[in-house]
């Protein structure tokens, strides 16, 4: 956990169908300052559950899962928990992929590949923004 009291932290779910990607991935975004991972899970429904429990504020997920895919979890996400922030990281990157992913509930697409700084970077971002708004909830600024 890379939070304080006085830091809240950006709650983050992982989900991919590789254990070693995931923990690869739990290591590099977790370093990140203000990002805490809550969970992990390797299929949709366990994700779903596991997204839910943990109270997560942005899921990073892959689009091949076991026992299904990531685009039922990105449907899932938008039908019941449209406040969650859906991030697709994926190898299967192109355009079509891309469309139908935004289209189906996806906040941000990255090429797990070649784009996987750039989602690293948004995530860093994406905290910044949360711990700013923690803050300052009502968005008033103190003179």
């Amino acid at each position: 956990m890379n939070s304080s009291l006085n830091h809240p932290a950006l709650r983050v779910f992982l989900v991919d169908d590789a254990f070693p990607v995931r923990r690869r991935m739990a290591a590099l975004l977790g370093a990140l300052d203000g990002v805490e991972i809550v969970g992990e899970a390797e299929e949709p429904d366990a994700a779903f559950a596991g997204i839910e429990a943990s109270v997560a504020d942005l899921v990073v997920t892959e689009l091949h899962l076991n026992g299904g895919t990531g685009m039922e979890l990105l449907a899932l996400l938008a039908q019941r928990m449209p406040h969650v922030i859906a991030m697709v990281l994926t190898n299967r990157s192109g355009a079509w992929f891309r469309r139908a992913c935004l289209t189906g509930g996806a906040h941000y697409f990255f090429d797990k590949t070649r784009e996987f700084d750039l989602a690293r970077s948004t995530i860093q971002r994406i905290a910044s923004e949360h711990h700013a708004r923690a803050l300052h909830p009502s968005g008033a600024h103190h003179v």
